[in-house]
């Protein structure tokens, strides 16, 4: 019985060296060059990922990118109320025709990776050119989204209105936002 005791205390210390061993000199640094490695391939899939666009002439998707990509949060393409952005969009309204109210920047939700800058928007036009104006938000190189509009039509402006020139003409309240890429 003894004998079996000083086998099995001697088996468990020589599995305890061991394990000992293996965690110090074998697995202690593998945790660090693991990471190290996978820095390593994310920048040089980022690259790969750029040189597949420009070799496949992605020409509209590059400048998505380009124009939507912050090197970091500290960028002026991250800045709450973007004045690029503000000037493209009253560009486009006045090429359009549309009269523009009131235009007011919100504070941008920062998330991991991305900003989403909301704005809210006060304009006066028809409806065609509304709809030339969400076609236009679309065709945009930035990336927006719009959240939500609505459009003061209500019984009381039918009741107050002078003629049918006065209706064609609507106020719209829209919600939009734009997102910004950060790159780590």
């Amino acid at each position: 019985m003894i004998q079996r005791v000083n086998i099995l205390g001697i088996g468990v210390l020589v599995l305890a060296l061991g394990f000992y061993y293996s965690y110090n000199w074998v697995l202690k640094d593998k945790p660090n060059v693991i990471k190290q490695y996978d820095q390593e391939i994310e920048t040089l899939n980022e690259q790969l990922i750029t040189a597949q666009i420009l070799a496949n002439n992605l020409d509209h998707v590059y400048t998505l990118f380009e124009r939507n990509l912050a090197l970091s949060e500290q960028d002026s393409l991250a800045d709450d109320a973007s004045i690029p952005f503000l000037n493209s969009i009253t560009h486009t309204m006045d090429s359009l025709g549309i009269q523009l109210l009131n235009i007011r920047p919100k504070l941008g939700n920062a998330r991991k990776r991305s900003i989403e800058t909301p704005y809210d928007i006060e304009i006066k036009c028809n409806y065609r050119q509304f709809g030339k104006f969400i076609a236009e938000l679309e065709r945009s190189s930035r990336l927006i989204t719009i959240k939500e509009f609505h459009i003061k039509n209500g019984v009381e402006r039918l009741k107050n209105s002078a003629g049918p020139d006065v209706l064609r003409i609507q106020e719209i309240e829209m919600q939009i936002s734009t997102l910004t890429l950060v790159k780590e």
